[in-house]
Protein backbone atom coordinates (compact mmCIF):
# COMPACT_ATOMS: atom_id res chain seq x y z
CA UNK A 1 0.00 0.00 0.00
CA UNK A 2 1.10 3.60 -0.59
CA UNK A 3 1.07 6.05 2.31
CA UNK A 4 1.89 9.75 2.22
CA UNK A 5 4.59 11.10 4.53
CA UNK A 6 5.80 14.65 5.05
CA UNK A 7 9.39 13.45 5.53
CA UNK A 8 9.82 10.94 2.70
CA UNK A 9 6.96 11.68 0.30
CA UNK A 10 4.82 8.75 -0.87
CA UNK A 11 6.09 5.40 0.42
CA UNK A 12 5.13 1.88 -0.49
CA UNK A 13 4.63 -0.02 2.75
CA UNK A 14 4.20 -3.75 3.18
CA UNK A 15 0.89 -4.25 4.96
CA UNK A 16 2.70 -6.65 7.32
CA UNK A 17 4.48 -3.53 8.66
CA UNK A 18 1.22 -1.91 9.80
CA UNK A 19 0.52 -1.69 13.51
CA UNK A 20 -2.91 -0.96 14.97
CA UNK A 21 -3.22 1.03 18.21
CA UNK A 22 -6.95 0.67 19.07
CA UNK A 23 -6.62 3.47 21.66
CA UNK A 24 -4.08 5.49 19.67
CA UNK A 25 -0.90 6.79 21.29
CA UNK A 26 -0.82 9.47 23.96
CA UNK A 27 -2.05 12.75 22.55
CA UNK A 28 -3.36 11.14 19.35
CA UNK A 29 -6.26 8.84 20.30
CA UNK A 30 -7.88 9.08 16.86
CA UNK A 31 -4.78 7.98 14.94
CA UNK A 32 -4.85 4.21 15.21
CA UNK A 33 -3.04 2.86 12.14
CA UNK A 34 0.73 3.27 11.85
CA UNK A 35 3.42 1.92 9.56
CA UNK A 36 6.78 0.86 10.96
CA UNK A 37 9.38 2.22 8.54
CA UNK A 38 13.04 1.27 8.62
CA UNK A 39 15.09 3.94 6.87
CA UNK A 40 18.49 2.21 6.93
CA UNK A 41 19.51 -1.47 7.06
CA UNK A 42 21.98 -1.07 9.91
CA UNK A 43 19.91 1.34 12.00
CA UNK A 44 18.12 0.39 15.20
CA UNK A 45 15.79 3.37 14.73
CA UNK A 46 12.46 3.27 12.90
CA UNK A 47 9.77 5.75 11.98
CA UNK A 48 6.31 4.99 13.32
CA UNK A 49 4.32 6.83 10.66
CA UNK A 50 0.59 7.50 10.99
CA UNK A 51 -1.10 5.98 7.93
CA UNK A 52 -3.80 8.66 7.62
CA UNK A 53 -1.78 11.71 8.65
CA UNK A 54 1.41 12.49 6.68
CA UNK A 55 2.70 14.98 9.27
CA UNK A 56 2.50 12.59 12.25
CA UNK A 57 5.44 10.27 12.85
CA UNK A 58 7.57 9.22 15.79
CA UNK A 59 11.13 7.93 15.86
CA UNK A 60 11.12 4.67 17.83
CA UNK A 61 13.64 2.02 18.85
CA UNK A 62 13.97 -1.11 20.94
CA UNK A 63 14.92 0.25 24.38
CA UNK A 64 17.21 -2.71 25.09
CA UNK A 65 19.67 -1.35 22.52
CA UNK A 66 20.49 1.36 25.07
CA UNK A 67 19.13 0.02 28.38
CA UNK A 68 19.85 -3.75 28.32
CA UNK A 69 18.09 -4.43 31.63
CA UNK A 70 14.92 -2.50 30.72
CA UNK A 71 11.85 -4.55 31.59
CA UNK A 72 8.28 -3.39 31.15
CA UNK A 73 6.21 -4.36 34.19
CA UNK A 74 3.12 -5.31 32.20
CA UNK A 75 -0.06 -6.43 33.88
CA UNK A 76 -1.85 -9.41 32.35
CA UNK A 77 -5.03 -7.40 31.75
CA UNK A 78 -2.98 -4.89 29.72
CA UNK A 79 -1.52 -7.72 27.65
CA UNK A 80 -4.90 -9.31 27.08
CA UNK A 81 -6.16 -6.04 25.57
CA UNK A 82 -3.78 -6.61 22.65
CA UNK A 83 -4.36 -10.38 22.54
CA UNK A 84 -1.30 -11.54 24.50
CA UNK A 85 -0.94 -13.80 27.50
CA UNK A 86 2.86 -14.07 27.46
CA UNK A 87 4.99 -10.89 27.77
CA UNK A 88 7.89 -12.55 25.95
CA UNK A 89 5.75 -12.65 22.77
CA UNK A 90 5.66 -8.84 22.62
CA UNK A 91 7.96 -6.39 20.87
CA UNK A 92 8.64 -3.24 22.86
CA UNK A 93 9.52 0.14 21.38
CA UNK A 94 10.07 3.53 22.95
CA UNK A 95 9.54 6.94 21.41
CA UNK A 96 12.78 8.83 20.83
CA UNK A 97 13.23 12.60 20.96
CA UNK A 98 16.13 14.87 20.14
CA UNK A 99 16.98 17.41 22.84
CA UNK A 100 19.92 19.56 21.75
CA UNK A 101 22.61 16.99 20.83
CA UNK A 102 21.15 14.15 22.89
CA UNK A 103 18.67 11.48 21.84
CA UNK A 104 16.35 10.63 24.71
CA UNK A 105 13.83 7.82 25.07
CA UNK A 106 10.49 7.73 26.83
CA UNK A 107 10.95 4.71 29.09
CA UNK A 108 7.75 5.55 30.99
CA UNK A 109 5.56 5.25 27.89
CA UNK A 110 6.63 2.07 26.10
CA UNK A 111 4.79 0.81 23.03
CA UNK A 112 3.97 -2.88 23.42
CA UNK A 113 3.21 -4.73 20.18
CA UNK A 114 1.66 -8.16 19.72
CA UNK A 115 3.95 -9.39 16.94
CA UNK A 116 1.47 -11.93 15.57
CA UNK A 117 -1.57 -9.65 15.27
CA UNK A 118 0.34 -6.32 15.03
CA UNK A 119 -1.99 -4.84 17.63
CA UNK A 120 -0.33 -2.48 20.07
CA UNK A 121 -0.82 -0.33 23.10
CA UNK A 122 1.12 2.47 24.71
CA UNK A 123 1.52 1.94 28.42
CA UNK A 124 2.05 4.58 31.09
CA UNK A 125 4.41 3.34 33.79
CA UNK A 126 4.71 4.80 37.25
CA UNK A 127 8.06 3.12 37.93
CA UNK A 128 10.36 5.93 39.11
CA UNK A 129 13.45 4.10 37.79
CA UNK A 130 12.43 5.23 34.36
CA UNK A 131 11.94 8.70 32.92
CA UNK A 132 10.30 10.22 29.87
CA UNK A 133 13.65 11.70 28.79
CA UNK A 134 16.17 8.93 29.47
CA UNK A 135 19.44 9.82 27.67
CA UNK A 136 20.19 7.25 24.97
CA UNK A 137 23.12 8.74 23.08
CA UNK A 138 25.00 11.96 22.31
CA UNK A 139 24.97 12.97 18.68
CA UNK A 140 28.10 14.02 16.87
CA UNK A 141 27.81 16.68 14.20
CA UNK A 142 27.72 13.88 11.63
CA UNK A 143 24.70 12.23 13.31
CA UNK A 144 22.89 15.53 13.75
CA UNK A 145 20.62 14.83 10.80
CA UNK A 146 18.11 13.01 13.03
CA UNK A 147 15.08 15.27 13.16
CA UNK A 148 12.78 15.87 16.08
CA UNK A 149 9.68 13.71 16.30
CA UNK A 150 6.30 15.08 15.35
Amino acid sequence: MIIQTSRFGPLEVDERRLIQFPKGVLGFPDQQAYALIQTAEESGFYWLQAVDRPDLAFVVCDPRLFVPDYVVPVKLDELSQIGLSDPSAAQVFIIVNKVDNILTGNLQGPLVVNVETRTARQLVLSDRRYSTRHPLMHLTSRQGAVSKTA
